[in-house]
């Protein structure tokens, strides 16, 4: 049986990835770039791999909050859904991630990383299309001696698509954490939590939504 790695933010993406591969996920990395989250990701992470029962590390990035100018770091986040892909965009962020989780996947003979890119990101994310994933399964062909498998089980899906998965897999979607701000629990105003909202309602769960966008953690 495989032996997976999981980039885990303890957002929807993430936790759905995580959910849909529980019985081959073993390792989560949850990383801390000085984002205005990271508390919030770090907290709901912890919880989710208990929840699964998984290894959970946190990588400290400090270098890279130095280099950017995103809304993720400082400034003003952005309300509601738009074109904010320049506002919260980081430099080489995913690339970054996978190739962390690279060099454990090298190092522990993980033979599997996975990615909670998707369809609805993809649209404005570059890093989040099908495309980089293969570009970047090709170049682990040359830079690491396990040559570990980049998975995207969410690459095909909209947010309304990941968030019935969810429910339909039992996931525990009371444990998400999608909000960009560093307010305790979810601002219910930014580009993710709206994005998470919509789809909850789509899918009829205002239950959900009363639980996750009332929570004060």
């Amino acid at each position: 049986m495989s032996k997976a790695i999981i980039l885990l933010s303890g957002g929807l993406d993430s936790l759905v990835s995580l959910g849909l591969n529980n019985d081959i996920v073993k390792l989560a990395l949850t990383f801390d770039y000085g984002q205005k989250s990271a508390k919030k990701e770090i907290a709901a992470s912890k919880k989710i791999c208990e929840y699964y029962n998984i290894q959970h590390e946190i990588i400290k990035l400090d270098w890279l909050k130095n280099i950017t100018d995103t809304a993720l770091v400082k400034g003003d986040i952005p309300k509601g859904i738009q074109k904010t892909s320049n506002a919260v965009w980081v430099p080489n962020r995913n690339g970054l991630f996978l190739n962390i989780a690279a060099s454990f996947a090298d190092a522990k003979g993980y033979d599997v990383i996975i990615i909670g890119a998707n369809k609805e990101e993809a649209q404005t994310f570059p890093d989040n299309t099908e495309e980089f994933i293969k570009r970047v399964n090709l170049e682990f062909e040359y830079s690491t001696k396990v040559c570990p498998k980049v998975l995207a089980p969410l690459i095909n899906l909209e947010k309304n698509d990941i968030v019935k998965q969810a429910i339909e897999h039992s996931i525990p979607l009371e444990l998400v954490q999608s909000c960009y701000r560093e307010n305790k629990g979810h601002c219910g105003t930014c580009e993710s939590c709206v994005r998470l909202k919509n789809a909850l309602i789509a899918n009829g769960r205002k239950d959900y939504e009363n639980i996750i966008f009332n929570r004060k953690n």
